[in-house]
């Protein structure tokens, strides 16, 4: 079952909202050929079966022409390559040939009164729909309904026409083509800012990334500058004192041995508190980032006592690491993260999500393993999978013995 609907599982939400829009514009051609292809035939007596046929294949080749359309539009509209501006020409151009085409059989009077307008109305708005998916401002796209209203309108009045029946031909194609050009307009719309939400978010990931190497390079270059620049002037002048045979140089080599020793020891400093996770800190950013992506997040936080930095650098780091996969995989709406430390007894931390396949997808990563080694050095253990219900749990817990040995040292 998880083979069967993981094609939809492992999209990302733009990519869903994509497919999603993507299969409605294709079952627009459906509607085209069913709700207006087959009026001819309908309508059409036995001596005379050529021309609603004819007919029909005009308004299947329409669709199909419609529907090519609005797919190469969709892919401009997420920036995979550039405005079809040929094909909407030749759109155009057939859906005004096959409307004159249709309007010229009524005025000769070989088309069914009935049939023309539905004829003139579906071809005008589903192209008018197709075309719109080819602008980008409202400013464009509120004259596309008008311009083919009138168009259809004037050819009416040309071809001989009452003026009363050109000015139904005219509002009939206007309402359907601002119905399409609205729901089109929207779509479009719609599709682009969730690719923008998309983008923006991998992108705040990434500048996230990026300014903590620069917190880490920052802190590191404050740390190893000076006692660099510093090991660098003694060992030259060690080297100076030594060519003269004086016997300070010993002296100036064995400061540099003990900044040498100093530095190293600042630099263990600054990569364990990089690597160091503040638990607090951790559960706040949780929130933040779940809520951010449109989650809905909560939090609870239950400590009767106080938790040894070990214990809380482990737990901040499961907490890291479930909302890096909450993120990565699945399609969660809620989230729960609860950390329970009573006074005695073991703390536990549980995040659990919905939205998560029924089977893990692909092999199973190294972010777990990482997680269990972890709480492997504070005696600790961790249970993750599926609840049952769509849900994923993450359980982590720390024996009290491990806390009462830890708060003893202290």
């Amino acid at each position: 079952m998880s083979k069967m609907t993981g094609w939809w599982k492992n999209r990302s939400s733009a990519g869903k909202v994509e497919l999603y829009t993507r299969w409605s514009f294709h079952f627009f051609a459906f509607m085209e050929v069913a709700g207006f292809g087959l009026a001819p035939l309908a309508a059409a007596g036995k001596p005379s079966v050529l021309l609603p046929l004819s007919l029909c294949l005009l308004v299947c080749v329409h669709a199909v022409l419609c529907a090519v359309l609005s797919s190469r539009s969709l892919h401009w509209v997420v920036g995979r390559r550039e405005r079809p501006v040929r094909l909407a020409v030749v759109t155009a151009v057939v859906t005004a040939a096959a409307t004159l085409c249709v309007l010229a059989l009524r005025a000769t009077g070989r088309l069914d009164p009935s049939v023309a307008p539905s004829l003139v109305s579906g071809l005008t708005s589903f192209a008018t729909g197709s075309l719109v998916l080819c602008l980008r401002t409202v400013r464009s796209i509120r004259y596309v309904a008008p311009a083919a209203s009138a168009g259809t309108g004037l050819a009416v009045l040309a071809l001989g026409l009452p003026a009363g029946e050109a000015l139904g031909y005219a509002v009939g194609v206007l309402l359907g083509s601002l119905l399409f050009s609205a729901t089109c307009g929207f779509s479009a719309w719609l599709l682009r800012a969730v690719y923008e939400l998309d983008r923006s978010r991998e992108l705040q990931a990434r500048l996230a990334v990026a300014e903590e190497r620069l917190r880490f390079g920052r802190d590191l270059h404050d740390v190893m500058g000076r006692n660099l620049a510093v090991i660098a002037l003694k060992s030259e002048l060690a080297v100076q004192l030594a060519r003269r045979g004086r016997p300070e140089a010993v002296d100036q080599m064995v400061e540099v041995q003990r900044i040498a020793r100093e530095s190293q020891r600042e630099v263990r400093d600054v990569v364990r508190g990089y690597r160091e996770a503040d638990l607090a800190v951790e559960l706040e950013g949780a929130r933040g980032v779940l809520n951010a992506a449109g989650m809905d997040c909560l939090v609870e936080f239950e400590a009767a006592r106080d938790l040894p930095a070990e214990v809380q650098s482990a737990l901040g780091w499961v907490v890291r690491e479930a909302t890096t996969n909450i993120l990565r995989h699945g399609d969660a709406h809620h989230c729960l993260i609860r950390l329970t430390a009573p006074q005695d007894g073991p703390v536990t931390l549980v995040v659990e999500n919905d939205g998560a396949p029924a089977k893990p997808v692909g092999p199973p990563g190294s972010g777990l393993a990482g997680l269990r080694e972890r709480l492997a050095a504070v005696d600790g253990t961790l249970l993750a999978g599926p609840a049952g219900a769509g849900l994923f749990r993450l359980r982590a817990d720390v024996p009290g013995r491990h806390l009462e040995r830890m708060e003893a040292r202290a």
